[in-house]
């Protein structure tokens, strides 16, 4: 009898499973997906084929090769006090307290639960005599167990997607964190080029005032003319309204850079003025583009995000096959205490439970076309991505080599601005030239000085730039 049995129920089993997927809602013929770009298949361009080198990637703490201990110490507080961070860092543990949920979604449930209910029974309800208009307790102790079989694995494609989300949180912190960085290093920078800039327009301001003071006593000699007085008074308004502006922005990087640091003011305020000192040229890693993705966190972010929408996408086709959960239930059950726990009040059974999708074909379909468009939408942003982190690379290489031809340009014209005012002094000295001559040429002097303390400054600044191209460090090890 058991031989002849097997093979019937087995032939009935997939019968049954025939008929159930026979009777799944179709999800017509969805589309492919948009291609990921190749890095590789992007031309780097001549700028980054120039520059490549055997440099080796940034290192994490990248800021600490600008050589100032007071930069470092305002990192050090800003990475762990900045609430954008903080924030980063919460969206992290949400991401990995859902993925928890969706893993205990591929675990099989137990649950268990006791009552115990007096109750009085209807004299003509169901309940028989003698229990019928009468008060009696009821109680029962049942464990239940249930299991999705996940047969098409959608449960394991939204573990795989929570999973993926994880990482997508993860890499979004580190976008967040470099972002700080990135902005915190320049402002430092900006900060550093005030200071300088402030120094050359006291001292300008210095050199006018002398100006002026020679043009008042030549006017007294009767050498001079209310004009000559006019045109050198005419400059110090100015003067002094860029000094002003730059204690202004003084001011306010300092307020920024404590705000970065997730700090008051009264912490911008103990800024000192920075001592940056670079000591090498940046150089860039010969494996560009391809290692480049591996190697910024809005690449893998957006990688990440690719990643996910694709197991949302099998999900959703999971979810137009049947699917099958097992429950399971066993306990006591007894009408008053006296023969609770006896084996004759036990209670058991088993239930499989089936859900087709069978009038739902229009819902599925738009399910699943709405993750397709996720999935297109996150592909595409990945695409985005790449062209735009190797246009960034390239930029900030191409600005590093201008910037490297203009200081070479601004160091001649600071030689002969140098020259000119020795000249000047020795010819004053010897009686040749007038003091007016000599502070005309410190003036010219002094604004080439500060053009070249911008160059400087845009020369760290491109340094920070890149380096944030490049990265950050991140996928480095600290």
């Amino acid at each position: 009898m058991s031989t002849f049995h097997t093979p019937l129920l087995r032939a009935a089993g997939a019968a049954a499973l025939a008929l159930a997927l026979g009777a799944c809602a179709s999800m017509g013929k969805p589309g492919q997906g948009a291609p990921l770009l190749d890095a590789n298949a992007l031309g780097a361009g001549k700028a980054i084929g120039a520059a490549a080198t055997a440099a080796d990637w940034p290192r994490q703490a990248w800021w600490q090769d600008l050589h100032d201990p007071q930069l470092n110490q305002l990192l050090a507080v800003a990475l762990a006090d900045n609430p954008g961070l903080q924030a980063a860092e919460a969206r992290v543990r949400q991401a990995r307290a859902l993925a928890g949920l969706a893993e205990d979604r591929t675990r099989p449930k137990a649950d268990a639960s006791v009552s115990l209910d007096r109750e009085r029974y209807s004299l003509h309800g169901s309940a028989p005599a003698p229990l019928a208009g009468q008060y009696a307790w009821r109680n029962q102790a049942t464990l239940s167990l249930s299991y999705d079989l996940d047969l098409w694995g959608r449960n394991r494609s939204a573990l795989a997607a929570a999973l993926d989300e994880v990482q997508l949180a993860s890499a979004e912190s580190q976008v967040a964190q470099l972002t700080l960085q990135t902005a915190l290093v320049r402002s430092y920078i900006q900060l550093s080029f005030e200071f300088e800039r402030q120094e050359c327009i006291r001292a300008g301001l210095a050199r006018r005032d002398q100006l002026l003071e020679l043009s008042q006593r030549r006017r007294r000699a009767g050498l001079g003319t209310e004009v000559d007085v006019a045109q050198v008074e005419a400059t110090l308004p100015a003067g002094r309204r860029e000094l002003e502006q730059s204690a202004e922005a003084i001011a306010l990087l300092r307020n920024q850079l404590a705000a970065l640091a997730g700090k008051g003011p009264a912490d911008g305020e103990a800024l000192t003025r920075p001592a940056l000192r670079l000591e090498r040229a940046p150089a860039l890693p010969s494996a560009l583009p391809a290692e480049l993705l591996g190697r910024r966190p809005d690449i893998a972010a957006q990688r990440w995000r690719v990643e996910a929408a694709a197991q949302r996408v099998d999900a959703a086709k999971a979810d137009f096959y049947p699917n099958l959960n097992l429950l399971a239930f066993a306990g006591l059950q007894s009408f008053g205490f006296a023969h609770f726990l006896e084996a004759a009040s036990a209670t058991r059974g088993v239930t499989p439970a089936l859900t087709l999708p069978i009038f739902a074909g229009a819902r599925l379909r738009a399910q699943l076309d709405q993750q397709g468009a996720v999935y297109d939408a996150a592909v595409a942003q990945y695409n985005g991505s790449v062209v735009a982190a190797l246009a960034d690379v390239a930029n900030n290489v191409a600005k590093a080599q201008s910037l490297q031809q203009q200081q070479a340009l601004g160091a001649d014209a600071l030689a002969t601005a140098a020259k000119a005012r020795q000249l000047a002094a020795r010819a004053y000295a010897a009686g040749l030239s007038d003091a007016v001559n000599l502070l005309h040429s410190e003036l010219a002097l002094l604004q080439e000085q500060q053009n070249m303390a911008q160059l400087g400054a845009r020369r760290l600044d491109s340094y920070a730039s890149l380096m944030a191209a490049l990265g950050g460090g991140f996928g480095a090890l600290p």
